[in-house]
C-alpha cells in the first residue's frame, strides 16, 4: 500500500494538509467551558455538544476542548496501544482504522459520555498524555447514519461524487452489530511551468506539465459484539476494501536548441485489502483474560509506463514500463491477562506475529518498433518474511492521591529473512522494549504527564527489494541487510484548564533513534533505503482552545496548533550533520468557528501552514511541498429538513505545488551539479459539500 498512501497524502494535502509526526487532527471545543469532574476525569455529556448538532461520536470527540486525536502508529504486530481513543474503556485492536473509524459509525444519541483521562492512570500499556474514553449506551432501537461529501476543483481534475459513508447499528438478543460502507476516494491534480537550469549556462529546458489522479476505495465493514455468558465479551471485525487508482501526467518540454519533446506517464493500481480480527475476554481466577487474533492481506499490483516522444520526426521515442505484483500478509495472535492486587494494576501480555511479502517485478524498455522488451531485474523479485514474538509485563499504581505511575517492561525476539533472485539473508534479533509513565495533577486545573519509552520500529518490506519510480525517474537498488530502527522516546505534557476562557496544553518531546532508515549507498553506484547509526528529533507541540463568550462574541471559538521541531543525523556521504530527510520543521494551524446564537447556522475557516526539511538522496537534494498557506472558509446549516449541510471552499490564497531540487551527475559529495529543477504548478480552488443525516 505504499504507493497508494503516497498518492493519498498528495491528494489530501489540498483538502486536509498533512500533520506533524506526533501531532494530529486540529481540536475543537464544546460549549461547556467547565466540564464535570470525577476522579481526575473531565467528563462531557451530550448537553456539552448540543450547539454543534453532532451526528456521530466522532463529531462529538472533535469538539472536546484542547484534545488532539492521535491515530494509531503502525506498530509491529498489534503491540502496545498508540491511538489515544478508547471505546468503552478498551482499545479497538485493528490495523484498518481502529477506534476512530468505529466512532464515525456510532450515532451521537448512543454516546453516554466522553471521559478525558491521563494515560498513566489506565491499565493499558503504550498510551501517553490525555486519552479519550467514549462510553456508549445500548440503543433502544436500530438506527443508521449517512454522509455524502462530493468535491470539485477548478482545474485539472474531475469531480468526485462517490465520497461518503453509510452505517447501520442494531441489536438482536445478546449481539450488537454495526454494518458500514465507506468511501474516502479523492481526485487531485496540478499543472504549470517547470524550469531546468544548467549551473553554467542557465535555463535550457522549459516544461509545461499537468497531472491528475483518481482514487476510489469503497470499504465494506462489519462489527459484532457478543455479550457472552457471565462476564465474557467478544468482538469480531470484518472489512474488505477494493481500490482503484489511476495517475496521468503529460508534459511539453521546450528546448532552445530545438530538441522539443513530449513526456507522458501512466500509472494504474487495482488491488484489495481485507482484514478479520476478533477478541474474547472473560474473568479467569483473580483477573481477566483477553485473547486476540488478526488476519490481514493486501494485494498490491501496480503498473506504470513513461514514454518520451521527440518532435523532430527523426529521433525515436524512448520509454520504460514497470510492473510489480505485491502480496502482503499478516497473522497475529495475542493474549493479555490483567488483575488487580490492592492498589496495584498488573498485566502480562504475549504476542506472536508473522508477516510476509511476496513480490514479482518486471521492467521493460521501449524498442524502436514500438514494442516493449523485458530487461533483467532479478533484485526486484523475492520474498521477505518475519516471525516475531513479544512478551511484556505492566504494573501501575497510585503513588499519592494525585500521582500515578505505570511501568512496562519486556522484549521481543524476531527472525527476519529475505530471499531474492540475487541472494538471500536470514538473521535473528532480541530487543528490549518498554516504558515508564507518570501522571501528576498538582491542582484541579492542571495535569502533567511524563513518559519515557524504548520502542522498536517497523520496516517497509518493499525496501528489501529493488524498485523504480518512472514518474520521478529514480531507482532503488534494494537492501537485504535492513534492520528495524529502535528509539528512546520522552514526552512531557502539561494541560491547563482555563475555565470559561478555554483550555491549553504544551508537549515537549525528544526521540533518539538508533538504526534510522535513510537512503544509503548500495554497491558501487546504487542507492536504497538503509540503516544509519543514529539520529535525534526533538521539539514541542502547543495547542489551545480559546472561547470568546466572555468577550461578548457568543458562540465563537478559536483553536490553535503550533509545532516546532528539529532533527539531525550524520549524512551517509559527507559525514556532516543535517536534518532527517523530509521531516516536519514547523506547523501552524488556526481554526475559527462561530455558532450563531439562536440559529442553526455556523461559519468559520481554517488557516494552515507547514514546512519540511529537504529530501536527501545520494544524487540529489530537494524539497517537494505545497503552500505556503492554505486558507479555507465554510458555512453550515444544522437543520435543512433534518440534515446538516455544509459548504466549503479551500485554497483561497492559491497555494501551489512546488518542487525545488539540485541533481548531480553522480554522488553529490564527489560529482558536479548537473542541473537545478524549479517546479511551480497551479492547484486552484477546491469546492466541497457535506450532507449528513440519520435514519
Amino acid at each position: 500500500m505504499r504507493m497508494i498512501k503516497a498518492a493519498l497524502l498528495a491528494s489530501a494535502a489540498v483538502t486536509q494538509p498533512a500533520l506533524a509526526q506526533d501531532a494530529a487532527v486540529s481540536p475543537v471545543a464544546p460549549v461547556a467551558a467547565v466540564p464535570a469532574e470525577a476522579g481526575g476525569k473531565r467528563i462531557f455529556t451530550a448537553a456539552d455538544f448540543a450547539r454543534f448538532a453532532p451526528r456521530n461520536a466522532l463529531d462529538m470527540l472533535r469538539q472536546v476542548p484542547g484534545f488532539i486525536i492521535r491515530e494509531a502508529i503502525q506498530e509491529r504486530g498489534l503491540g502496545q496501544a498508540s491511538e489515544n481513543v478508547l471505546l468503552n474503556g478498551q482499545r479497538v485492536q485493528s490495523k484498518s482504522g481502529g477506534a476512530i473509524a468505529e466512532l464515525q459509525k456510532i450515532s451521537a444519541s448512543s454516546v453516554e459520555r466522553i471521559e478525558i483521562v491521563d494515560a498513566a492512570t489506565l491499565d493499558i500499556a503504550g498510551l501517553t498524555g490525555q486519552v479519550a474514553n467514549v462510553v456508549t449506551k445500548t440503543a433502544k432501537k436500530a438506527s443508521g447514519q449517512f454522509s455524502w461529501r462530493p468535491e470539485m476543483r477548478a482545474h485539472f481534475t474531475q469531480p468526485i461524487y462517490t465520497r461518503g459513508d453509510i452505517s447501520y447499528s442494531g441489536k438482536t438478543g445478546k449481539l450488537d452489530y454495526t454494518l458500514g460502507l465507506d468511501s474516502q476516494g479523492s481526485r487531485s491534480g496540478a499543472g504549470g511551468p517547470t524550469q531546468i537550469i544548467d549551473p553554467v549556462d542557465g535555463p535550457f529546458e522549459f516544461r509545461d506539465d499537468d497531472w491528475r489522479s483518481n482514487y476510489d476505495n469503497p470499504k465494506l465493514s462489519a462489527r459484532f459484539t457478543l455479550d457472552g455468558p457471565g462476564t465474557s465479551v467478544g468482538n469480531l471485525n470484518l472489512s474488505y476494501m477494493p481500490y482503484f487508482y489511476t495517475y496521468k501526467e503529460n508534459g511539453f518540454r521546450d528546448r532552445p536548441d530545438g530538441t522539443d519533446r513530449f513526456r507522458s506517464v501512466r500509472e494504474r493500481m487495482r488491488g484489495f485489502v481485507y482484514e478479520v480480527n476478533g477478541d474474547y475476554s472473560l474473568k479467569l481466577g483473580p483477573g481477566t483474560l483477553k485473547l486476540i487474533g488478526l488476519r490481514k492481506f493486501d494485494h498490491e499490483p501496480i503498473s506504470s509506463t513513461a514514454i518520451l516522444d521527440f518532435f523532430d520526426d527523426v529521433t525515436p521515442s524512448t520509454g520504460s514500463k514497470f510492473f510489480r505484483d505485491g502480496r502482503m500478509g499478516e497473522w497475529i495472535g495475542r493474549s493479555e491477562y490483567s488483575w488487580k492486587s490492592g492498589k496495584n494494576d498488573w498485566q502480562i501480555s504475549g504476542e506472536a506475529a508473522f508477516n510476509t511479502l511476496d513480490v514479482r517485478t518486471r521492467i521493460y524498455d521501449l524498442e524502436t518498433d514500438g514494442s516493449f522488451a523485458e530487461i533483467p531485474f532479478p533484485a526486484g523479485t523475492g520474498r521477505v518474511h518475519e516471525d516475531r514474538f513479544e512478551m511484556l509485563g505492566t504494573w501501575g499504581r497510585p503513588l499519592a492521591k494525585n500521582l500515578t505511575v505505570q511501568l512496562v517492561a519486556g522484549g521481543e525476539y524476531s527472525k527476519l529473512s529475505s530471499d531474492t533472485e540475487v541472494g538471500s539473508l536470514a538473521r535473528k534479533f532480541f530487543r528490549p522494549k518498554g516504558s515508564l509513565s507518570f501522571a501528576w495533577a498538582p491542582n484541579k486545573d492542571t495535569d502533567i504527564s511524563l513518559k519515557i519509552r524504548r520502542r522498536v520500529g517497523q520496516l517497509d518490506f518493499y525496501d528489501f527489494l529493488a524498485s523504480v519510480n518512472l514518474t520521478d525517474d529514480s531507482e532503488d537498488a534494494g537492501n537485504l541487510e535492513l534492520v528495524p530502527p529502535q528509539s528512546w522516546e520522552a514526552d512531557l505534557e502539561s494541560s491547563r484548564k482555563l475555565g470559561p476562557w478555554g483550555n491549553t496544553s504544551l508537549r515537549l518531546f525528544v526521540r533518539r533513534i538508533d538504526d534510522i532508515i535513510d537512503v544509503v549507498p548500495i554497491g558501487e553506484d546504487g542507492e536504497s533505503a538503509g540503516n544509519l547509526d543514529r539520529a535525534i528529533r526533538y521539539g514541542f507541540e502547543w495547542k489551545g482552545t480559546w472561547l470568546f463568550d466572555k468577550l461578548g462574541w457568543k458562540g465563537a471559538k478559536l483553536d490553535t496548533l503550533l509545532v516546532l521541531q528539529k532533527s539531525r543525523l550524520d549524512d551517509p556521504l559527507t559525514g556532516e550533520k543535517r536534518p532527517i530527510s523530509d521531516t516536519l520543521k514547523r506547523q501552524v494551524e488556526l481554526t475559527l468557528r462561530h455558532d450563531i446564537p439562536g440559529s442553526d447556522i455556523a461559519w468559520g475557516g481554517n488557516l494552515y501552514h507547514d514546512w519540511f526539511s529537504q529530501s536527501y538522496r545520494l544524487t540529489e537534494v530537494g524539497r517537494r511541498w505545497e503552500g505556503p498557506i492554505w486558507l479555507s472558509a465554510f458555512i453550515e446549516h444544522k437543520d435543512v429538513f433534518g440534515l446538516t449541510v455544509k459548504g466549503q471552499v479551500n485554497n483561497i490564497l492559491n497555494a501551489r505545488s512546488r518542487w525545488d531540487r539540485d541533481v548531480y551527475e553522480g554522488f553529490r559529495n564527489t560529482s558536479p551539479l548537473a542541473f537545478t529543477e524549479k517546479r511551480n504548478r497551479l492547484i486552484g480552488p477546491v469546492f466541497s459539500l457535506s450532507v449528513r443525516g440519520n435514519f
